[in-house]
């Protein structure tokens, strides 16, 4: 445990959910935990008992990617936890493979819709059938143009299995419109969606003021930092700057309030934990600040002071992107200036001070 964790309450200590069954964490409240093939190996699910539409039964909040590990795992649960109760919707806080893959084959198997923000079902539809067909030369030039010349990144970039549309292969054709202030009835409780940015397009997170419960989805993790990155589909954007914003979306929360994350451990301490994220993003811009007096920088160059581990090529993708956002938000914050070519570099913009 860092010293950042030791500095957050978590109430379960290490247990971790069996694997083929639920954990408990509040009443009508379970934690499913389930493996990815990543060096990120897990991702928490939460299934809330709920009565909708008249019927008893269990809402999913997010799936896992599409692996057949994956359908396994959910069909040991549907058998033996879910006290042969059926699904009667499906949730996700937001559009990545982890959270939206399995979508699709759950509504289907139970015959149900899908609970999402606009912004993110239609990206993840543009992700799953890219009208240009050129996308994946696209994603390389982009990481060209910063630098990036290792055949294992390039490899990374084009190898299917790293694909949206391999991880979501498809999308239910319709949907249910989750979106900031709009209040879900779950079980009949009341739990208020509070959208987040930089992340991903539109991130759902849920906060059920009588049970002081929020599912942070990936937006507050309490061992890891969200990976904020920018993408070749909107290469001039500056996400790290709508993530800080949306961070403080969560400042009412009451400080005990449960925090139930997509990766790690539920926690207390989220008002601690946004301070730490922010201190965190604050730090690093301070190093791209100070290795930046002498000479340009790009973003591969950027990412090698920020991130001082071996990456693997698909590893690398992230840190690119998440270095690229930092000089972004130094950027439009006029302290960096860009200076394009083959390679696009940033430096200290001469009218306007370093702070």
């Amino acid at each position: 445990m860092n010293e950042h964790e030791k500095q957050l309450f978590y109430p379960l200590a290490d247990h971790l959910p069996p694997l083929d069954d639920m954990t408990e964490v509040a009443p009508g409240v379970y934690w499913v935990r389930m493996a990815l093939p990543f060096a990120l190996d897990h991702i928490n699910l939460w299934v809330l008992r709920d009565n909708y539409e008249g019927k008893e039964g269990w809402a999913i909040i997010d799936c896992g990617i599409d692996q057949p590990s994956s359908r396994e795992h959910w069909q040991r649960l549907f058998d033996n936890a879910f006290q042969g109760l059926p699904v009667l919707r499906v949730i996700t806080t937001h559009l990545h493979p982890d959270h939206l893959g399995l979508a699709h084959w759950l509504c289907a198997h139970w015959k149900v819709p899908l609970w999402i923000s606009a912004t993110d079902f239609h990206t993840a539809h543009t992700l799953i059938h890219p009208s240009n067909p050129k996308h994946s030369e696209q994603g390389v030039s982009f990481l060209q143009s910063h630098g990036v010349t290792q055949s294992a990144v390039i490899e990374a970039a084009t190898h299917r299995h790293f694909q949206f549309s391999h991880m979501v292969p498809a999308l239910p054709k319709q949907y249910v419109r989750l979106y900031d202030g709009l209040s879900l009835k779950i079980g009949g409780q009341s739990w208020r969606c509070i959208s987040g940015y930089g992340h991903a397009p539109e991130h759902i997170a849920l906060y059920c003021e009588s049970k002081n419960i929020l599912i942070s989805g990936d937006m507050v993790l309490p061992r890891i930092s969200t990976n904020i990155s920018v993408y070749d589909s909107e290469p001039l954007s500056n996400p790290l700057q709508l993530f800080l914003d949306s961070l403080k979306k969560f400042a009412h929360l009451p400080p005990d309030c449960l925090c139930l994350p997509s990766h790690g451990k539920p926690f207390v301490g989220v008002h601690t934990r946004i301070n730490q994220l922010s201190q965190h993003h604050a730090d690093r811009l301070d190093e791209l600040r100070a290795a930046c007096e002498l000479n340009p920088m790009s973003a591969l160059e950027a990412m090698a002071v920020l991130f001082k581990r071996e990456l693997d090529g698909h590893q690398t993708i992230f840190a690119l992107g998440e270095s690229l956002a930092h000089l972004h938000m130094l950027w439009y914050q006029e302290e960096f200036e860009r200076v394009d070519g083959p390679i696009i570099r940033f430096k200290p913009n001469a009218a306007k001070p370093l702070h």
